[in-house]
């Protein structure tokens, strides 16, 4: 079994427990999934901004829960770096001009060196990467 790399939607998804994610993640082997410290990245700042948004005591309680929830929610996945390699890749592709953002270009890149499969349910974006193979947990 390839590696799979979550997509930072189906990694909140299985945050908040997402009923068709969960038997698959248990059924597959540890070492074989693995998120990019891009979905690290835009997962921390939507908890920030949580935060900065807090308007009264409870909303800052609640929010400050969700980032430490997060924080050690990463704890259980092996991060994928954006190394050398992965900014060569996002460079080839954001040379394409393929009209996708470029968070989601990142995260290709770093699937596209690792040779894994991004899990995602955003497959009319990733689907403009030829190369990349793609699979979508959220359906049974």
């Amino acid at each position: 079994m390839a590696l799979r790399v979550f997509d930072t939607d189906h990694l909140s998804l299985f945050q908040r427990g997402y009923p068709t994610l969960l038997p698959r993640i248990q059924a597959a082997p540890a070492m074989q999934i693995a998120i990019s410290v891009v979905s690290v990245e835009e997962m921390l700042q939507g908890r920030l901004a949580q935060v900065r948004r807090a308007a009264t005591g409870e909303d800052r309680v609640r929010a400050y829960a969700w980032l430490d929830k997060t924080l050690t929610f990463f704890r259980g996945f092996r991060v994928l770096p954006f190394d050398a390699p992965a900014e060569r890749r996002y460079a080839d592709l954001a040379a394409r001009r393929l009209r996708i953002g470029s968070q989601d270009l990142k995260i290709a890149a770093i699937a596209l060196t690792q040779g894994a499969v991004l899990v995602t349910r955003n497959g009319r974006d990733f689907g403009r990467i030829a190369e990349l193979a793609l699979e979508d947990w959220t359906i049974e």
